[in-house]
């Protein structure tokens, strides 16, 4: 798909979307005849034309998913990893593509896209390495050594629901839906409906890695809509979005006793430390604060500064904020890039004034770009942000951090840690090990050091997910992909019987079984 850009340095209509569009919802469960518009965020135009799917067309969609399944499931974990490998390489080989269709469904600037491409490919490549050693079956010490014998056996669930957002639209489906096909189970996914044709992007290339049809089956529509049915016809349900939803799908799925893993929101915390580098730390926290115009639930909004260095993280940092380039380029060139949605840039805006009219100080930024497009908000740097502003202790979602003072690491722990919320957070100091210390103190599920969040997401083989209110198990690592299973136990008993040999008596067999254990532990056995 190639991409035209105006003389007046706004994108122009995506050349070719039209035959695009047809090509990817082949696949959306959607007989019901009814379509829905979404619209470009750089420019409100329309966009795409996209179908929508009802209940009854979600029920279908787990049929077809769990027929499939059968036969996915009957193969060797090696076997289902050939076609994730392949995948591994049409994502970056095709990237110019997938990377024209991010901007164009989020309006995020090409350096943020890029992130989703590069880790939609990496954890797709970790999961298809390390899926045949997760799901080997484990020979486990049994009841009476060398006379039990006991294998632990990991399962497929069945058909599992992926119920994605819109602000990372390649990185979390494929993260969500890819273990759990590694894993042998089919997924019915739920993209948001205004990144849809990333999502099904992702489907198209799995299938021609070599996935077989209908065991990555997309679904369109309103949460009200087929939401319900998502959950009630699933065996699993994958979600990651508001912590509100979160609570009511997590409650849907207890009623029915099936599994359930969240990523929810977060209100994440930066402690600069005295020592902080401050070069490394100015560049660190921009990117934390301002990547994909900081639509990311791990982006930093809360940034504490040692007093001894405030007031010179202060102004480096708004400086350099003041100086980024926001612009709806297909290139490069930008430094953030736009909202995604109306009702984004509309929370963002409230949250801003709401702390200017209660006495915040705008240290950079803090207002609309409409110059550049209908959703483009400035990155905006607060200070005396206090406890009665909305952007004090509320997800924004939005390019918005503000600056506090602490004095010492207590006083800095205590202010991370005094909300709803634990999901990343950072620490910024030259000393690792003291920022080691102090992430060990900070509630939350993942703390990177002298970085945002790029070095914790990315280790794949480390578990990525929140405590408190942002979240209910985790994603990466190996329980990202055993969170898919069920786990069976199968144990056989040889030579002798646990009731004892015939003729021996109850007295007995307790006297010698009971010898046994002290002998167990005496050799270590048990």
């Amino acid at each position: 798909m190639d991409t035209a850009t105006s003389t007046s340095g706004r994108s122009a209509s995506p050349a070719g979307l039209e035959d695009v569009v047809p090509r990817l919802t082949r696949r959306v469960a959607a007989a019901s005849g009814k379509t829905t518009q979404t619209a470009a965020p750089f420019t409100g135009a329309p966009l795409a034309e996209l179908p929508e799917s009802s209940a009854a067309d979600v029920a279908a969609a787990f049929e077809r998913a769990r027929a499939a399944q059968r036969s996915w499931a009957a193969l060797s974990p090696r076997e289902r990893a050939e076609p994730f490998v392949r995948f591994h390489d049409l994502v970056l080989s095709r990237q110019r593509e997938i990377l024209d269709l991010i901007q164009w469904e989020t309006g995020k600037a090409r350096r943020h896209a890029f992130e989703e491409v590069y880790d939609a490919a990496g954890g797709t490549l970790h999961y298809a390495r390390q899926a045949p050693r997760l799901l080997r079956t484990r020979r486990i010490p049994g009841a009476v050594p060398g006379a039990t014998r006991t294998h632990h056996r990991r399962l497929p669930r069945g058909a599992v629901a992926v119920i994605s957002p819109w602000n990372y639209p390649l990185t979390l489906p494929v993260a969500d839906a890819v273990p759990a096909l590694l894993a042998g189970n089919a997924v019915v996914a739920k993209p948001d409906t205004q990144t849809s044709l990333t999502a099904l992007w992702a489907i198209e290339t799995a299938v021609e890695a070599g996935l077989p049809e209908d065991l990555w089956i997309p679904v369109i529509g309103r949460p009200e809509e087929i939401g319900d049915a998502l959950v009630d016809n699933a065996d699993y349900v994958s979600f990651t979005g508001s912590s509100a939803v979160g609570a009511e799908i997590g409650q849907r799925a207890a009623r029915r006793l099936i599994g359930f893993s969240a990523e929810l929101g977060g209100k994440n915390p930066a402690v600069v430390c005295a020592d902080a580098d401050m070069d490394w730390t100015v560049e660190g926290l921009q990117r934390a604060g301002f990547s994909n115009a900081g639509q990311l639930c791990i982006s930093m909004e809360r940034i504490y500064v040692h007093d001894s260095v405030y007031d010179e993280f202060a102004e480096r940092f708004a400086d350099a904020v003041r100086g980024m380039e926001l612009n709806a380029a297909f290139d490069y060139s930008a430094d953030m890039g736009s909202l995604t949605y109306r009702r984004q840039f509309d929370r963002v805006s409230a949250h801003v004034e709401d702390a200017r009219a209660k006495g915040a100080e705008i240290l950079a930024g803090g207002g609309p770009r409409d110059d550049v497009g209908p959703l483009f908000y400035e990155p905006t740097v607060m200070a005396g942000v206090t406890p009665t502003m909305d952007a004090c202790s509320a997800e924004t979602f939005g390019p918005v951090v503000s600056l506090y003072r602490f004095f010492d690491e207590d006083e800095a722990v205590d202010a991370a840690n005094s909300t709803d919320y634990g999901l990343n957070a950072s620490v910024w100091t030259r000393d690792t090990a003291r920022g080691r210390r102090l992430a060990e103190r900070i509630e939350a599920g993942t703390v990177n050091i002298n970085e945002g969040y790029g070095a914790a997401w990315a280790s794949y083989g480390a578990p990525m997910g929140g405590m408190k209110r942002s979240g209910v198990g985790r994603r990466h690592g190996p329980e990202g992909l055993l969170r898919y299973t069920e786990s069976q136990t199968v144990a056989s008993q040889h030579y002798i019987g646990l009731g004892g040999p015939p003729g021996m008596d109850a007295r007995t067999l307790s006297t010698v079984m009971t010898a046994g254990a002290r002998l167990m532990k005496r050799f270590r056995i048990r």
